[in-house]
C-alpha cells in the first residue's frame, strides 16, 4: 500500500511538472509575439539608454520614516530601474514592485497621471520578469508602504521566460543550484549569503595586507600535480605537446616565491581536485594559502585565531553564534589538543601503540589504511574525535608519514610540526612549519612514490624543480591553507558547500 502511494505521488508530481512545462511554453510564445509587436511599432524591447539615479534601499532608508505630509513637500522626482517582480491591476491603476540590486520598492501607475495610452501599454506589454525604468515622486499608501508615483516609465528588457511560481521549483534544491539566477531572484536570503561571502574575502585580504603580506598569483596549470595528496584533473597543451594538471594546491609555487625573497605571501583562488561531491566537497573550491618566514606553526595558530576572530566579529558582531543546532563559541584562547593523545583517550593507549590493533580498529569502521600507520591514526581521529570538536580547536602532532611537506618535530621525529583547525566538526585549516631541507624532502617524495606503487592513489608527487629551489635555500617558514567555502558555510549557517558556491558541480540532467 505504501509503495502504491509513493508511485501515485510520483505520477502526480510528474504531471504537475509536465503541465507547468506546457504552460511555460505557451507563455513564452505569447511573449515572443509581444516582442514582435513592440518591434512593429518602433519600440526596442532591449533598450539601453535609461540611466537610473536612485536605488530602492536608499529611498526606503531615507523616506520610510517620513510622514505623508512631509513627503508632499518633497518636490524631487526619483528615477529607478529594476526587474518587475509583482503586478496588481486595479483597472484605472496598477501597483507593481521592481527589484534592483539593493532591494525592492513599490510603483504606482494611474491613468490620470500617465494617460490612457501609457496605462494600456503597461497592461498590454509589461509582465513579471521584465525590466522597467521609472520616474516619479514618492508617497505612502494607506498601509504605509513607500511608493513611487510613476509619471513616466520605459520598458527596458522584455523577458521571454516567466519567473517560476512560488509553488514550483524555487525550493527544489536541484533547480536552485542549476538555475542559480532564478534562486537569486526568488530567494533574497540566498543573495545575502553571497554578499557575505564577498565581505569575508575582503576582510581576510584586509587583515593580511595590514600585516605586510603580499598577494600574488601563481599558475593554475601545473606540469606536476603537487602540494597535496589528491587526484588531479588532466589537460593537454597542444603547442608544448605536454600533459598538464589543474592545480590541486598552490603550495609549491608559493614556497618557490619564499625562496625568491617573498617573506610574507598569500594567494586566494580556486583549486581543483578530482574527487567526490558531498555537502563538504566540490571538485573546484576556493582556498587561501599564506606563508610567513621566520615563523613556526605555533605562530600561525595565533595568526589564524586572530584572523578568524576578526572576520567573525566584524561580520556578525559577536564571537558566539548558531551553526545548525550547535552554538559556536569563538572566544579566545582556542583549545589545543594532540592527535595521538586524544585518540588514545578514545580507543585506548594499547590500540594506538600496536600496529596490529590499530589497523584492526581502523578496518572495523571501514578505513582503508594500506599499512600506513599515520593514515590509520588520522582517519580514526577524524571519525572518532574530530566530528565532535564544536568550538574552535587546534589539533597538532600529526604523524610524519602523512605530512611529507612538513618539518619534523625536534623532540619527536615521528611527528610533524603541523596542526589542523576544527570548527563544528569540520577541518577549516591545515598548517605546518615548512620542510626546507632538500635532502629530507627528496626522501619524503620517494616514499610517496613507493606508496603509489603499492596502490595508494592520493600521494604527493615528486617535483624536481621544487627540490632544486630548496637547494638554493628557503628561510625557516610556516604556511597555512584555509578553506574559504567551509568558512563561509560556518559564518552563514549554511548546511552544504553548494549553498555557498554560486554554481556548484552537478550531474547532467
Amino acid at each position: 500500500m505504501i509503495r502504491l502511494k509513493i508511485i501515485y505521488s510520483l505520477i502526480y508530481h510528474l504531471s504537475l511538472g509536465k503541465n507547468y512545462q506546457i504552460m511555460e511554453s505557451e507563455l513564452v510564445e505569447q511573449r515572443k509575439k509581444k516582442i514582435e509587436e513592440l518591434k512593429s511599432i518602433g519600440i526596442n524591447p532591449y533598450a539601453n539608454d535609461f540611466k537610473p539615479l536612485h536605488e530602492a534601499k536608499a529611498l526606503i532608508s531615507s523616506y520610510s520614516s517620513v510622514s505623508e505630509e512631509e513627503l508632499k513637500g518633497v518636490s524631487e522626482d526619483f528615477s529607478l530601474a529594476g526587474r518587475v517582480i509583482a503586478i496588481r491591476d486595479f483597472g484605472k491603476s496598477v501597483f507593481f514592485h521592481i527589484m534592483d540590486r539593493t532591494g525592492k520598492i513599490q510603483g504606482y501607475i494611474r491613468r490620470d497621471v500617465v494617460g490612457d495610452d501609457a496605462l494600456r501599454f503597461f497592461k498590454r506589454f509589461v509582465d513579471i520578469g521584465d525590466f522597467l525604468g521609472i520616474k516619479g515622486n514618492l508617497f505612502k499608501t494607506k498601509t504605509g508602504e513607500l511608493t513611487v508615483n510613476v509619471k513616466e516609465y520605459r520598458l527596458l528588457v522584455k523577458s521571454l521566460r516567466p519567473l517560476p511560481e512560488k509553488w514550483h521549483g524555487l525550493k527544489d534544491v536541484e533547480t536552485r543550484y542549476r538555475q542559480r539566477y532564478l534562486d537569486l531572484i526568488s530567494n533574497p536570503e540566498v543573495k545575502e549569503i553571497f554578499l557575505k561571502r564577498t565581505r569575508i574575502i575582503k576582510l581576510i585580504r584586509h587583515f593580511l595586507d595590514e600585516r605586510d603580506f603580499v598577494e600574488v598569483e601563481t599558475p593554475i596549470l601545473h606540469p606536476v600535480a603537487g602540494g597535496a595528496a589528491a587526484r588531479p584533473f588532466k589537460t593537454y597543451h597542444n603547442a608544448l605537446d605536454m600533459e598538464l594538471f589543474l592545480r590541486i594546491a598552490p603550495e609549491l609555487y608559493l614556497k618557490r616565491l619564499v625562496v625568491g625573497g617573498f617573506e610574507r605571501v598569500y594567494e586566494l583562488g580556486r583549486v581543483f581536485r578530482n574527487e567526490g561531491i558531498s555537502t563538504q566537497h566540490n571538485p573546484e573550491f576556493t582556498m587561501i594559502e599564506l606563508y610567513q618566514s621566520y615563523a613556526t606553526y605555533e605562530d600561525l595558530m595565533d595568526l589564524i585565531e586572530e584572523l578568524i576572530c576578526f572576520v567573525t566579529e566584524t561580520l556578525l558582531g559577536t564571537l558566539r553564534f548558531k551553526y545548525g543546532n550547535r552554538e559556536i563559541n569563538m572566544n579566545r584562547p582556542w583549545k589545543r589538543i594532540s592527535v595521538i593523545d586524544s585518540l588514545k583517550e578514545r580507543v585506548g593507549e594499547e590500540v594506538v601503540n600496536s600496529d596490529e590493533k590499530l589497523f584492526k580498529k581502523a578496518e572495523s569502521i571501514g578505513i582503508e589504511h594500506r599499512g600506513i600507520r599515520g593514515k590509520a591514526i588520522v582517519e580514526l581521529f577524524e571519525r572518532m574525535v574530530g566530528d565532535e570538536l564544536v568550538d574552535p580547536t587546534f589539533v597538532y602532532g600529526f604523524p610524519i608519514d602523512v605530512s611529507p611537506l612538513a618539518r619534523r618535530n625536534d623532540s619527536n621525529p615521528d611527528i610533524a610540526d603541523r596542526f589542523e583547525l576544527y570548527i563544528a566538526g569540520r577541518e577549516i585549516a591545515n598548517a605546518f612549519s615548512e620542510l626546507n631541507d632538500p635532502v629530507d624532502q627528496r626522501e619524503r617524495f620517494l616514499k610517496q612514490l613507493q606508496l603509489k606503487m603499492k596502490g595508494e592513489q592520493e600521494v604527493y608527487e615528486m617535483d624536481e624543480d621544487f627540490i632544486k629551489a630548496l637547494e638554493y635555500g628557503m628561510p625557516p617558514t610556516a604556511g597555512a591553507g584555509i578553506g574559504i567555502d567551509r568558512l563561509v558555510m560556518l559564518l552563514t549557517n549554511s548546511p552544504s558547500i553548494r549553498e555557498v558556491i554560486l554554481f556548484p558541480h552537478l550531474r547532467p540532467e
